[in-house]
């Protein structure tokens, strides 16, 4: 029987590109150009009625934009519905605002011109950046800018879409992602993009196949062509030949069998024929998702991502507000497990405006971060004890690569303790303490890690990606970003007999724990449990 390999090693008709959301499709395409805006510099003779078109045209703007986050809040979590609600906070920036309004009664050219150009400065500065996340926010900031344009020209942005086709288009904002859903679309495809676009994530909520960062598949593929999508592997398959089509019919027939499972099984135990359990556990950005965690029945919370605390608040909270967050998260997941991350800042996360960096991916992130910042740091690990009462709290240190960051984490933890001791407030004394292991330095180092903490996990985004040398959302090298590489599977390897020999548990987390082709491999590896319950329930079926 042919496998994936063997379709795409002389297949002179595939296009490579990310593998943005999974899932196999086959269909006819349509071709997404959006309309190109003329924009004018032509004078203007009275700058009170200029200035009032721009009023008008931000009011439409944040019109359309509340009804596209009304229904992304119907159709996605609060999380990602919330994308919407921060573009419309843009619109609302006074400093913004303030001056188009200068420039317009200044320059006294048409309010289009200086709205092009005011944004395009935004825009510019993420693209600079040598950050991903900010160079796919410069997309996002696209579609505010041409929609005040738009709506400055009194157009209207239409679709003739029909329904059950594939989208292929130069790239897609937030906003055509959704409304393209509900023309029940296929899948998607785009020529720009990467695994961090909101176009992407926004697919994979909604559980949409798609492929991105193709460069040229708008160029190779034409209105009407019937091309297969492969959301697992990045390939599009143009004009499928009888073989192909016979291949990807019969792996759509076998995933649909495999979906029609996953409701049988949800509440068994995932055990091996041979016996080994897995504990598959939840990834949670925000407390809003536990609903979703508990209904789907996992062995507890694998990964709170404590930085979107900030991300909602908008300030470091106090220590009391903190402990209320994670108590109430301790309590409706009690007896089960909930592993607490301190704040990962930094990188492609949460990041301080303060903190200027030309390579932030290799500067203060993490647990370097928390060290140089001990007041917060403490702050957290005093409120992450006070939740752990009930003895079902785990902390974990992100970002270690040095031994001496392990032992100063261990000693402020043990003062913080201390110090609640002698405050007399109640808290777990034997919480369980682990790190991540994301950086070359700590998988090969990892027997002697292993020793010190109570548990390891291994963030496969970060290790691949620093092991590789790549930025897995540029798609220019994405290609070198691979997840099965002899040499990611020799680093688990190390790093899961490392935790074995200290006799302490190793769970894995990132995108790799929630592939499908992937967990076979992790299972056979030794792995003890799985983060990201809500990809893969299917493997509670005994196989």
């Amino acid at each position: 029987m042919k496998s994936f390999k063997d379709i795409y090693k002389n297949s002179e008709n595939k296009i490579a590109g990310i593998a943005a959301a999974p899932g196999i499709v086959i269909g006819q395409v349509y071709l997404f150009a959006k309309e190109k805006l003329e924009i004018s510099k032509a004078p203007i003779t009275d700058v009170a009625e200029a200035i009032e078109n721009f009023q008008e045209a931000l009011r439409q703007s944040k019109k359309e934009l509340n009804k596209i986050f009304g229904i992304a809040r119907e159709k996605m979590d609060e999380v990602r519905a919330a994308i919407f609600e921060a573009q419309v906070m843009i619109l609302d920036d006074p400093i913004l605002i303030q001056n188009i309004e200068s420039r317009i009664a200044k320059e006294m050219i048409q309010p289009e011109f200086i709205v092009a150009d005011e944004i395009s400065k935004y825009q510019e500065l993420m693209i600079i950046s040598h950050e991903s996340y900010m160079k796919e926010r410069a997309h996002d900031i696209e579609d505010i800018k041409h929609r005040i344009i738009r709506n400055l020209q009194k157009k209207r942005w239409q679709s003739k879409i029909e329904t059950n086709l594939i989208v292929v288009s130069e790239a897609l904002t937030p906003a055509d992602t959704l409304l393209f859903s509900r023309r029940e679309t296929l899948a998607f495809v785009t020529d720009h993009g990467g695994l961090t676009s909101h176009a992407a994530i926004i697919s994979r909520s909604l559980n949409i196949p798609a492929v991105v960062g193709t460069h040229n598949a708008t160029q190779l593929i034409k209105e009407g062509d019937t091309i297969i999508v492969d959301g697992f592997h990045g390939y599009i398959i143009t004009n499928p030949t009888d073989e192909q089509l016979h291949f990807f019919t019969e792996k759509q027939k076998k995933l649909q069998e495999i979906q029609k499972g996953l409701e049988e099984f949800r509440d068994q135990p995932a055990v091996t024929l041979d016996g080994k359990e897995i504990k598959l556990e939840a990834n949670v950005d925000v407390t809003g998702e536990i609903d979703v965690v508990i209904t789907s029945n996992a062995n507890g919370i694998g990964l709170y991502r404590s930085e979107q605390i900030l991300n909602e608040l908008g300030v470091f909270p106090e220590e009391d507000e903190q402990a209320i967050i994670y108590s109430k998260l301790a309590s409706r997941m009690y007896p089960k497990f909930v592993t607490i991350r301190a704040f990962d800042i930094g990188g492609d996360k949460f990041r301080i405006s303060e903190y200027k960096e030309p390579n932030p991916f290799l500067g203060l992130r993490g647990v370097r971060f928390l060290l140089e910042n001990e007041t917060l740091f403490r702050t957290q690990i005093r409120a992450v004890l006070k939740a752990s009462e009930n003895k079902n709290v785990r902390l974990m240190i992100p970002m270690i690569s040095t031994l001496d960051e392990v032992w100063r984490c261990l000693d402020i933890i043990h003062e913080c303790k201390s110090d609640l001791k002698r405050e007399k407030i109640k808290f777990d004394n034997h919480i369980k303490v682990g790190i991540m292991i994301e950086v070359p330095s700590a998988a090969v180092m990892a027997k002697e890690y292993a020793e010190e903490v109570d548990f390891l996990s291994i963030g496969t985004n970060d290790l691949i990606q620093y092991m590789m040398a790549v930025d897995r959302g540029n798609d220019l090298v994405s290609n070198l970003y691979q997840e099965f590489s002899p040499v990611v599977v020799r680093t688990i390897e190390h790093i899961v007999k490392a935790a074995k020999h200290s006799k302490i548990p190793v769970s894995i987390c990132g995108e790799m724990a929630a592939d499908t082709l992937a967990i076979p491999l992790l299972v056979g590896l030794g792995l003890d449990s799985l983060n990201d319950v809500s990809k893969y329930n299917f493997i509670r079926k005994k196989s």
